[in-house]
């Protein structure tokens, strides 16, 4: 009986959140009759299992609200936002008993006879007009997105549905716009639809595995890698060659291993997003807002033990944006802004992190008024704040007990919030920070690791001692004495110059007090980056990047904000694990002065000829040649007898698939056996290309200006790197030549136009940029649609706008039609750069505002339709002539 009434409680916490989901797309649209089906449903199958498991409180509830859905359903009863109300305070009670039956196996007391009342009088057509007031909601829905824990024993899902994408919540007193109904959330097997006419997709096998035991398996793993390190360091220090390929198996069996464990330990973000959308709509009704919840990103994956440290964070920066950020509807209105107001959520993968961003279309915050409670509260002087410029102003903002609210109110007020919010994001190793424009709203962007069990480190030695420093926050290591780059102090502090800019240096045998007369000159600087800001390690030694599994910091180091935990290496050392935003607190750098105005939003947009980081190297002649580092995934040094020919193409066996391998050099044939190839691997989703050449030479950052066009297949022309002419690649034409779905061949010219390319691959905009620039074009190039608009909100001017489709934040469509709504790109030419080209999505572009559509990525179609677009619209130099 105990295990029945634990899979009952995992699927009835299932069914409620899915209930809450269904329950905003009804109060929407009150003739979906598919959700008021699946609500019915999942309301029935609760009432009748807890009847069979004897808990008379919970049927009773359960019952009194499934008798006003099935009028509904009847359409004896219209859906009115009251009745809606009405039975989500039903829920509220639900999660109540089923908390109290998760915490001591049996239903708490209580008394339920006013709430079934009203279920009563709504089910006989008696309900008031006004809306009644909301029953009090459990305190961890309230407060906080945190499922409840599972009873003892009880299993938790391995993969709940996501959130639905977007969401709206409207006061009873005002009407709410039609919506289309969002598809039905598949959280229980109970809620899944009739198989639709024309063939339905099966739903993914799934089964409930314990949180206990996923765990266990976990750290299973962890000691199964610390072992595997242990058995290559022996293996590195006794040179012994037979033990060498059996280790390097074992290797890649662990990786692999490891691997699967972590993908079940994975989980949608929008597992902490699926009680959003119900806190917002009960926000809106407690603060008499229009307010509509915008979600991006919902299948964007990361570790469950992050997940769970998200959540109160998440929670507590969308009741901000909604109480703080969003103006009341009559002050939208004299602002000349729509009455619903915006609460956008968007996650997606950056290098290794998850950046979250939490925004609204609100008032922003006032800088004003931010100084002047700093001053009152004596957290800097008037000359302090003075000095300072508006992004440090605005991260006051997280310092405890800091607030501008005007009054302190059931949701907001307090002092008590945005400081927790970064000290939780801080704690697994992540950043907040906040960009704001007083009068158009305010977004968070919380920068956080996919996951804390395993993580790739760079260890380094300072005062004689070992640390560890995951690898994902480092940029770059660079040698300093000799020929290297020099150390230099500006008063008492030490700085490099790195690429025409001054790095702030921390010592780390000062800052940890390991040898306070430590020398500086040599040695290595670690590049790191703390939110927007740089500064750089120094370190005596730089060892090998090994996996290491994190341990948690001793109670007794906690109050070290520069460790972030402990490991165990190869030969059975436990070093610290060092914090790099910690070490920027205690140090005390890292403060960005400068203001995130316009000016800055262009300087971030990325120009085809700003400085970038090309890979040379040698092939066939004595001219070198080179390619954007950002389009190479991996340089590898291949055996020869590796290599295999099937018909007229080389291929490698390469991490467990066949990698077509492509020559650059003309008449190519393997070496001899012992020798080995040097291969520039590009990798983009499920392809994967190597291309053959000659040896590496050298990594530059220089501006890529190529003067000479092209003057045979495959380059894109000539450009000066270190001071000699160099080739540069064209790779779509490399990549196309290894077959599959690699995309297009040269093109001609154009000349002298300014595009905008919008496109958040890095991959196909290394492709793209170079192209269009090799072509003439003055390109610049950025990773979204709203980073597009905030071009256009600083005045930036472009000829034509290449977006792609599918994008996070905003995607191509919502980008068209944010265009055309009017502003200074309304009449702009726009071409769609999708790999999607089927009719139906060529005319969905098209109704969204795209002047034509292009497949991605065919360059002579693109070229063909920019000169098109160009000839119907002067160019602005030909408009200024």
């Amino acid at each position: 009986m105990d295990e029945l009434i634990a899979d009952f409680l995992t699927e009835t916490n299932e069914g409620l959140v899915a209930l809450d989901d269904a329950l905003l797309r009804l109060e929407r649209s009150p003739d979906d009759r598919p959700t008021l089906g699946e609500i019915f449903r999942l309301v029935h199958t609760i009432k009748g299992t807890c009847g069979f498991l004897g808990l008379p409180r919970l049927e009773r509830v359960a019952h009194a609200a499934e008798n006003v859905l099935g009028r509904y359903r009847d359409g004896t009863l219209p859906v009115t936002t009251g009745g809606v109300t009405l039975v989500l305070s039903a829920l509220d009670r639900i999660r109540l008993i089923v908390a109290g039956i998760e915490a001591t196996g049996a239903e708490p007391a209580g008394d339920d006879d006013a709430l079934i009342a009203q279920l009563d009088a709504a089910f006989e057509g008696r309900l008031p007009e006004a809306s009644p007031t909301p029953a009090p909601r459990p305190a961890a829905a309230a407060a906080a997105p945190a499922p409840v824990a599972p009873a003892s024993g009880a299993p938790s899902p391995v993969n709940p549905s996501p959130a639905v994408p977007s969401l709206a919540a409207t006061p009873p007193d005002t009407a709410a716009p039609p919506a289309a109904a969002a598809e039905p959330a598949e959280h229980a097997p109970a809620a899944l639809e009739e198989p639709v006419a024309g063939g339905a997709i099966a739903a993914p096998q799934t089964i409930r595995v314990s949180v206990e035991v996923l765990e266990d398996l976990m750290m299973l793993v962890s000691e199964m890698v610390l072992t595997r390190n242990q058995l290559l360091q022996v293996a590195r220090a006794r040179g012994d060659s037979e033990l060498s390929v059996p280790l390097q198996r074992l290797s890649h069996i662990t990786s692999d291993l490891q691997e699967g464990v972590m993908k079940t330990r994975m989980q949608p973000i929008g597992n902490a997003w699926q009680k959003l959308p119900r806190l917002v709509r009960d926000l809106s009704h407690e603060l008499g807002k229009r307010i509509e919840l915008d979600m991006h990103g919902a299948d964007t994956e990361l570790d469950r033990q992050v997940l769970e440290l998200i959540r109160d964070p998440l929670t507590h920066m969308v009741r901000n944006s909604a109480d703080h950020g969003l103006e009341t509807t009559e002050g939208r209105r004299a602002a000349g802004k729509p009455e619903v107001g915006r609460i956008i959520l968007n996650a997606y993968h950056e290098g290794g992190h998850i950046i979250l961003e939490v925004g609204d279309d609100g008032r922003g915050l006032a800088i004003e008024r931010i100084r002047a409670k700093a001053l009152s509260q004596g957290l800097a002087s008037e000359a302090e704040l003075a000095a300072m410029g508006e992004r440090e102003v605005q991260r006051l903002i997280f310092h405890p007990g800091f607030s501008t609210a005007a009054a302190i109110t059931s949701v907001s007020g307090r002092g008590v919030g945005m400081d927790v919010v970064k000290t939780n994001v801080e704690r697994i190793g992540g950043t907040v920070e906040v960009r704001s424009r007083e009068g158009f709203g305010s977004t968070f962007t919380v920068k956080i690791p996919l996951t804390l069990a395993i993580v790739s480190a760079l260890v380094v030695q300072a005062g004689g001692e070992r640390f560890a420093i995951p690898q994902i926050g480092v940029l770059e290591l660079v040698r300093v004495g000799g020929t290297g780059a020099r150390i230099e102090r500006i008063k008492d502090a030490a700085v490099m110059r790195l690429r025409d800019r001054l790095l702030p240096l921390v010592s780390l045998s000062r800052l940890l007090r390991l040898d306070e007369n430590a020398v500086e000159e040599e040695g290595f600087v670690v590049v790191t980056q703390v939110g927007a800001d740089l500064f750089g390690l120094i370190v005596d030694r730089v060892f090998d990047a090994e996996e290491i599994v994190v341990k948690p910091v001793a109670p007794i180091l906690r109050h070290l904000t520069v460790f972030s935990g402990n490991t165990i290496l190869g030969d059975g050392s436990v070093i610290m694990i060092l914090d790099t935003n910690g070490i920027a607190r205690t140090a005390g750098v890292g403060l960005d002065r400068g203001s995130e105005g316009p000016k800055r939003v262009v300087e971030t947009a990325r120009r085809a000829d700003a400085a970038q980081a090309l890979l040379l190297f040698s092939a066939g002649d004595a001219t070198p040649k080179a390619v954007p580092l950002g389009l190479v995934a991996r340089l590898e040094d291949i055996e020869s007898e590796r290599i295999e020919r099937s018909g007229e193409r080389w291929l490698v066996q390469y991490r467990g698939q066949l990698m077509p391998l492509v020559p650059l050099s003309p008449g190519w044939t393997p070496g001899a056996a012992g020798t080995r190839q040097a291969v520039l691997v590009f990798i983009d989703n499920d392809h994967a290309m190597g291309l053959m050449v000659d040896s590496i030479l050298d990594v530059m950052e220089e501006r890529m200006i190529i003067e000479h066009g092209a003057s045979r297949p495959g380059f894109l022309g000539t450009a000066v790197i270190a001071g000699k002419a160099t080739e540069i690649l064209d790779c779509s034409w490399w990549l196309a030549q290894a077959g599959g779905n690699w995309f297009g061949k040269s093109a001609g010219k154009a000349a002298g136009p300014r595009l905008l390319v919008v496109e958040d691959s890095g991959f196909f905009r290394g492709l793209v940029v170079p192209a269009l620039s090799a072509a003439g074009y003055e390109v610049t190039a950025v990773d979204t649609g709203a980073q597009a608009l905030r071009l256009r909100d600083a005045g930036e001017i472009f000829d034509v706008i290449v977006s792609d489709i599918e994008m996070p934040e905003l995607d191509g469509l919502g980008l068209a039609r944010a265009v055309r709504e009017g502003g200074l790109w309304a009449e702009l030419p726009m071409i769609a750069l999708s790999s999607r080209i089927e009719p139906e999505a060529v005319r969905r572009g098209r109704d969204a505002g795209f002047s034509d559509y292009v497949g991605k990525f065919n360059r002579e179609a693109l070229l063909l339709s920019l000169e098109q677009c160009l000839a119907v619209r002067p160019t602005r130099a030909a408009t200024a002539g």
